[in-house]
Parts: structure tokens; sequence; C-alpha cells
């Protein structure tokens, strides 16, 4: 390229790279918007050197001013590459949402139902009459049987004798039950199977209805 027709081109490109230096070294000249304008520049450089290259005489030296024009394209497009800043890191991905623990009631529906627990449904307390023995009967028996021979004689005193010894059983028998009669605390428990079953305490055990209970052995104690 004749030294004539390399001062237009070179003045170009020196007032094309110290504009692109300035642009980038503004506070709010963004770097890709940036980056294509410089490329631009380069490219228009390159168009107008490709025609002063016509302006040769020879075909040997219109191709080695081609070739010149390419290189300083080439050239200033790596200088604008150089100057971009570098690209941001990609943001980090979110983290991942932890799976919630799965509720208690979740682990606790798979477990066997205890079938030998219920609530208390009624409590109520009695009075039990005490069970007779045969020594009651008898000793009745034998009260009554004097008490009816002390009555009239012969056939009559008979019958008054035996008569007695019966009427005298059934009172010992009576005497017993009242002299053993006792208080009785009842407690009906609802279980989870709808059935039903009655426990009786000689004391007091201190259920209330509504109270959650477990059988133990013949008995039922606090769940």
């Amino acid at each position: 390229m004749k030294p004539s027709k390399l001062i237009p081109a070179i003045t170009l490109a020196t007032a094309a790279i110290a504009g692109n230096a300035w642009a980038l070294t503004g506070p709010s000249a963004p770097a890709k918007p940036q980056l294509v304008a410089d490329n631009k520049a380069a490219l228009a450089r390159y168009e107008s050197d490709k025609k002063l290259c016509n302006d040769e005489t020879s075909s040997s030296a219109r191709l080695q001013c081609r070739r010149d024009a390419k290189a300083e394209y080439d050239q200033a497009v790596a200088a604008a590459k150089s100057k971009a800043p570098a690209a941001p890191p990609p943001a980090p991905a979110p983290p991942s949402a932890t799976p919630a623990p799965a509720p208690a009631t979740a682990a606790s529906a798979s477990e066997p139902a205890c079938t030998e627990c219920g609530r208390v449904m009624a409590v109520s307390v009695t009075q039990k009459a005490g069970d007779y023995s045969a020594a009651g009967v008898l000793a009745g028996g034998a009260i009554g049987a004097v008490l009816g021979n002390q009555v009239g004689g012969g056939l009559g005193k008979d019958l008054a004798t035996i008569a007695g010894a019966v009427g005298g059983a059934y009172a010992g028998r009576v005497i017993e039950e009242k002299m053993k009669t006792h208080t009785v605390w009842n407690v009906t428990v609802h279980y989870a199977n709808d059935s039903k079953t009655n426990f009786e305490f000689t004391a007091d055990p201190g259920f209330q209805v509504g109270d959650r209970v477990k059988n133990s052995g013949n008995t039922i104690v606090r769940q």
C-alpha cells in the first residue's frame, strides 16, 4: 500500500481505537454494546482500506494492500476484545428445597392399635351381699330345731321341730349374708373394638369416666 493512501487509513484506525478506549473507560458504557461498536468500526475501516487498495496499479500490489488491511482489521478486533471486561460468573443455583419430615402421626398410623386399651365409660358404687356358708346354715337350723321342739307335743311337736330347723337355717343364711355385706365399685370399660367389660373393686380404684386404661391381668390400670 502506498504511504499516501495509508495515512488516511491509519488516522481513521487511530481515531476509532482512541474513541473505543475512552468509551470503555466511561463509567456508564456497558461492556457488550461497546464491543459491538468497536467491531463495527473495525469493519468499516477494513472496507475503506479495501476500496483504497483498488487504486493500486498492479494486481500484486492490490493483493498485498488487501493483506495489510486484513491484518490491521484483525489487530483492531483483537484489541477490542482484550479491552472488554470478562463476563460475570453465572449466578449460583438456588439451594434445593429440603423435604419436610413426615408428620409424627403418619408413623404412628402404621403401628398396630392397642387391643387391650380403652376408656372408662361408667363408674358405680353398690352394696353387695356376702356369701353364706354351710356352717351358718347348720347353726341356724340347729337353733330353729331347738326352739321348735319346745312347741306342743306329739306329732305337732315334731312338725314344729322340723319347721324350726328349716326356718332357722334360712334365718342363719340371711343373717350371715347381711353380716358380710360390703361396698363394691363397678367400672365399665369401652374398648376400641367396641366391646365392653365390667371390673369389680372392693376399694375405690380412683377411676373416673373418660380415663384411659388398659388391661393388666384380671384388672385394669391407668394408661
